[in-house]
């Protein structure tokens, strides 16, 4: 007889049955330390020896932080930053390694089975979960019978000393001074020389052609021992030059700028990225970090993207031998915008006419 005449012999074969049969759990294989004592001990040591490097590390990011003096020598700065982060590495890579060796040797080591059940347990179900907790920390070695005082010391140690290694220096950078309003002013004073970064020569405005764009730093920066590169962040601008005629000046601004030279703050009002990407043709300044876009021949005002409000603008003049010159600090805080932000600062410029003399 064909296949064909009986076609339900083939599908007989291949018959779902209605249920499988249990094929239990495989053989476990007992790890060295669950045999023997010595494996065991080994075993103890080496995760105990892991959290002492974590809490070694914890000692090395503080220690870094507290015993090496950070210039405004970029070498210097790389050097600081990578000890604490070394540390910083060493304190959390100890504790994990220490937790998952801990778990792979020391714990216990059998298999469970659970049945289903309804959504909530029944009491007797839960009193046993919560017995399993307790078998759980008995197993573990924490405590009961087979205490490891090295590892639970160690252990703790480390996972109390770690966070330090994070939070010692972030909030040892807050430094002394608390004084919010220092963050309204830079190092821009009446009389002060636009110079060239990053070699810091004077700029002449003989030499800003139309279409041009100047990187530019307060003279006198790179000579300061202390602080040069909070400054630098803070005072940084951009310089540029634009026919007169495409310039939209305000009446409170006209004297700002020279004969179609404008300078604006090179710091983001979004969160203070570089502002540095020219575009010629539409005078449009482009934030590279999320896109803000400012309009140079109109004030620096937001034409695209997150920021809130234009760059601001540094007054200038030019000085009796053709030097580009401030007229004063910016006259509001530069950077992002936050929620305290005043509008306008009017004791920059009065500050600045005091202190002129002395730049």
């Amino acid at each position: 007889m064909s296949t064909t005449e009986n076609p339900t012999s083939h599908e007989s074969e291949h018959t779902t049955p209605e249920s499988f049969e249990d094929p239990g759990l495989p053989y476990h294989r007992p790890r060295r330390a669950d045999v023997d004592p010595k494996a065991e001990k080994k075993a103890e040591r080496q995760v105990a020896a892991l959290f002492a490097v974590s809490i070694v590390g914890t000692i090395v990011a503080i220690g870094s932080y507290m015993a090496l003096d950070m210039t405004d020598e970029i070498d210097s700065i790389r050097f600081v930053n990578m000890m604490i982060g070394l540390g910083i590495f060493l304190a959390m890579i100890g504790i994990g390694f220490g937790a998952i060796h801990w778990a792979k040797t020391l714990m216990r080591d059998h298999e469970m089975v659970e049945e289903r059940h309804a959504l909530r347990s029944s009491e007797e179900s839960r009193a046993g979960a919560i017995q399993n907790l307790k078998d759980g920390v008995e197993d573990s070695g924490i405590s009961g019978v087979k205490r490891r005082p090295v590892l639970v010391g160690t252990g703790l140690s480390a996972l109390l000393l770690a966070p330090l290694a994070v939070l010692w220096p972030q909030i040892g950078n807050m430094g002394a001074d608390w004084n919010t309003s220092n963050f309204g002013h830079t190092m821009w004073r009446k009389g002060m020389r636009l110079t060239r970064d990053p070699d810091g020569t004077p700029i002449k405005a003989s030499d800003v052609t139309i279409g041009s764009a100047f990187h530019v730093i307060p003279e006198g920066l790179n000579e300061l021992e202390h602080h040069k590169i909070e400054e630098k962040a803070k005072a940084v601008v951009l310089l540029l030059r634009l026919d007169p005629r495409d310039l939209k000046i305000p009446d409170d601004r006209k004297d700002w700028s020279f004969d179609g030279i404008v300078a604006y703050s090179k710091i983001c009002t979004h969160v203070g990225c570089p502002v540095a990407l020219y575009e010629q043709q539409t005078h449009h300044l482009l934030c590279p970090c999320h896109q803000s876009t400012f309009d140079v021949s109109d004030g620096a005002k937001v034409v695209f993207g997150p920021a809130k409000r234009p760059l601001p603008q540094l007054p200038i003049a030019v000085d009796d031998e053709g030097y580009i010159i401030a007229q004063s600090d910016f006259h509001e805080p530069i950077g992002p915008s936050y929620w305290t932000r005043l509008k306008d600062t009017s004791d920059g410029m009065h500050a600045d006419d005091s202190e002129g003399s002395s730049h």
